[in-house]
């Protein structure tokens, strides 16, 4: 399935950062960054447990936010991409890790 992740995290403390970094480094695992904050992630059922579980772990609930959208299994069929940045489909790009 397809889930687009967003989060915010809070700067206020030294510890923001590292939990920005830590936060984006998960996203990086399971998905392909599409704007600074923003990350497409094509997760199985058990897949999508642990990884949430994972950002759960690391966020603070006071101070940052997650947002999930759960685009389904045909969420590439729901994306749409303008502008200069370039467009990369999860589906078919291949991705070397």
């Amino acid at each position: 399935m397809l889930i687009l992740v967003t989060y915010d995290v809070s700067f206020e403390s030294e510890c923001g950062k590292r939990r920005l970094r830590r936060i984006a480094k998960i996203c990086q695992d399971y998905g392909i960054r599409v704007q600074y904050s923003v990350f497409e992630c094509d997760v199985d059922p058990a897949q999508w447990v642990q990884f949430k579980q994972q950002l759960f772990d690391i966020f603070d609930a006071e101070v940052d936010s997650l947002r999930f959208y759960k685009l389904g299994k045909n969420g590439q069929q729901k994306i749409e991409h303008y502008g200069a940045k370039p467009s990369f489909d999860i589906f078919k790009t291949p991705i070397i890790l």
